[in-house]
């Protein structure tokens, strides 16, 4: 095989490996970190849009419980939405 042909290919892997797989391998990194980290009264936002509050946290099936206006509700912690959460967390800028 010439190198002529083989580059192009190459070129075209780093290329989607710097621009498309490496910043979803951090990605997934952080919402790991993220629902290792919930702790009780932290205020989150599930992937549906559902507020609540963190009231009890179980390891074992890696589920949290959110007490909401409606009352209180089991959720997987990968249904936890780490940007709105995030964004609900943040303190308010003033303009």
């Amino acid at each position: 095989m010439d190198l002529g042909t083989v580059l192009p290919f190459l070129g075209i892997f780093a290329v989607m490996y710097f621009f498309m797989i490496a910043p979803q391998m951090k990605r997934s990194k952080q919402e790991k970190k993220f629902a290792a980290e919930l702790k009780r009264g932290d205020r989150v936002i599930t992937k549906s849009g559902m507020h609540g509050k963190v009231v009890d946290l179980n390891d074992k099936d890696n589920s949290c419980v959110i007490e909401t206006l409606a009352g209180k509700i089991k959720f997987d912690r990968s249904a936890i939405s780490m940007e709105m959460s995030s964004k609900l967390n943040a303190p308010a800028t003033t303009k």
